[in-house]
């Protein structure tokens, strides 16, 4: 799989990191709901929905994703499936008292989820870029009180995880 390196000049194109958060979101969530080996929704993200837009096909019905990174999404599935048992304790431990993940709307924990693998194993992406990221997810998705969860959640685990980057002085 190669990543994508094409550019657009519409500013409404999404990077192609953003939008392989995106589409990690949303194939953790099918994964969650219909039992999706990950390796089959990795390879129908990347078969269909990476694809580049045809030429003459409507692009209103797009989902965005022709931009993505397939290398970073796939990473991002990969990461969570197998740190899934270390993330959602430290996610648990976020939430509300008398809440649990599992307890939490699908969406909502794919994007926990996700984030959380960021946190965990990419150094490399510094941490307010990883939560600024998921908080935008979020707003495409709700519209209520879950981009501030997202927000909460990621910041106080990011303080964990990262506390040098987070808190130099420290």
């Amino acid at each position: 799989m190669k990543a994508s390196k094409k550019k657009s000049a519409d500013p409404n194109t999404p990077r192609p990191r953003t939008a392989a958060r995106m589409a990690a979101v949303q194939a953790l969530y099918q994964m969650d709901l219909a039992g999706t080996d990950v390796s089959e929704v990795i390879d129908e993200f990347v078969s269909v929905r990476f694809r580049d837009t045809v030429a003459g096909e409507d692009e209103e019905t797009g989902d965005g994703f022709e931009t993505a990174d397939s290398v970073f999404f796939a990473d991002i599935l990969k990461g969570v499936v197998r740190r899934q048992r270390d993330i959602d304790p430290l996610v648990d431990q976020q939430l509300a008292t008398g809440w649990r993940l599992v307890r939490v709307d699908s969406i909502l924990r794919a994007i926990l989820r996700a984030g959380v693998f960021e946190l965990m194993e990419r150094p490399d992406v510094p941490a307010r870029v990883i939560i600024n990221e998921y908080i935008n997810v979020a707003h495409a998705f709700f519209s209520e009180d879950e981009p501030r969860v997202v927000n909460g959640v990621l910041d106080r685990i990011a303080h964990k995880l990262r506390t040098a980057e987070l808190n130099p002085e420290q």
